[in-house]
C-alpha cells in the first residue's frame, strides 16, 4: 500500500504482493519465496511454497524470519 498526500488529501493506492525467491533456488523451483514489499509494511513476512503460488501462505514475524536467516546463513541449522 502506498500512501500519497495531495493536495491536503491522503490517496491510498493498493500495490500487488510481489513474491521473491532465492537466488540459490536454481534447483527447479523447490524453494520457499517471500513477499519483501509485505514484510516492509507489516512487520510479518509472508511465505509459501514457490511450486504452488495459488497455495497456501504462511505469515511469521520478522524478527524469527530474520533469525532463521541468520542460522541458515552461519551454518547454525546443518545438520
Amino acid at each position: 500500500m502506498l500512501r500519497r498526500a495531495t493536495k491536503g488529501h491522503t490517496v491510498t493506492i493498493e500495490l500487488p504482493q510481489q513474491w521473491v525467491s532465492s537466488s540459490y533456488s536454481s534447483n527447479g523451483g523447490n524453494c520457499v519465496a517471500w513477499a519483501p514489499r509485505a514484510a516492509a509494511r507489516t512487520g510479518t513476512v509472508p511465505l509459501r511454497d514457490s511450486k504452488d503460488p495459488a497455495g497456501p501462505s504462511l505469515a511469521v514475524p520478522a524478527g524469527a524470519f530474520a533469525a532463521f536467516v541468520a542460522g541458515v546463513s552461519s551454518g547454525a541449522l546443518d545438520g
